[in-house]
């Protein structure tokens, strides 16, 4: 049996300056700068006001789940993490997805006012907070540390 070694980073824009790719490209940097092998990298880049089945749309279109089972554990990027957001974003269908997988999930967020019960129902393993492309990098060479 193959055993997953590598990453899968999902990351959504943190806005115009950062977009999906940047993101996900940031946080991979600093996961190979840690000593983590090269992350599948898996930009989520939704039109705005983007819903539920367009997500569903394009997760199934890049093959996530399969992508997903194939991870050693997954990296949400998120620019928020917020309880009253929370339930059509795609922070939460990739969390949910990976739970029902058995897949460890990890979060990296520009900024979280989850508390503590909320991160626990998504079931994230952790959550880093980091709003720029340095913080991201940084995010992803403490997160080596933990897959």
């Amino acid at each position: 049996m193959l055993i997953p070694t590598r990453a899968l980073i999902a990351a959504e824009s943190f806005g115009q300056s950062l977009p999906a790719p940047a993101v996900a490209e940031a946080i991979g940097r600093g996961l190979t700068e840690g000593g983590a092998p090269e992350p599948d990298l898996c930009p989520i880049a939704l039109a705005e006001g983007s819903g539920p089945a367009e997500l569903r749309a394009l997760l199934d279109a890049i093959d996530f789940d399969r992508r997903m089972r194939a991870a050693r554990a997954i990296v949400v990027g998120a620019k928020r993490l917020q309880e009253r957001a929370l339930a059509h974003s795609p922070a939460f269908e990739i969390s949910t997805r990976a739970r029902q997988a058995g897949v460890p999930a990890y979060a990296v967020a520009g900024e979280s006012s989850l508390d503590p019960f909320d991160a626990r129902m998504l079931d994230l393993q952790v959550i880093i907070a980091a709003a720029d492309i340095r913080a991201l990098t940084a995010a992803g060479r403490k997160l080596a540390t933990l897959l």
